[in-house]
């Protein structure tokens, strides 16, 4: 048994190889446009940030945990929207806030 982040159980499927089990939120998402390549509440509050991540469910831009701001996983706590991908074209990287891991 697993649980994700808010201590909720969690059915176990694995995947092949022992590679972690699918994440369905990624087939929730729709093909949302990034915003523009900034994030508006550092800027805001004079903050600068280490990277930028975008909400592939409404297209929001903010920083990254990393950064001192981390207005990503707080647009995630505001909106429940699960997904997001750096905003560099050339990354393939995802993270789901739900299970806590890339996806």
């Amino acid at each position: 048994m697993t649980q994700d982040m808010q201590g909720m159980n969690m059915a176990v499927r694995g995947g092949l190889n022992g590679q972690a089990p699918r994440c369905d939120h990624l087939d929730m998402v729709p093909a949302a446009e990034p915003g523009l390549p900034e994030c508006e509440k550092c800027l805001a509050s004079g903050l600068s940030w280490e990277r930028l991540l975008v909400c592939l469910t409404c297209g929001w831009v903010a920083c990254s945990d990393d950064s001192s701001g981390g207005h990503a996983q707080e647009h995630y706590r505001e909106t429940d929207h699960p997904v997001v991908s750096a905003l560099e074209p050339e990354t393939a990287w995802r993270w789901c806030y739900v299970h806590g891991r890339t996806v």
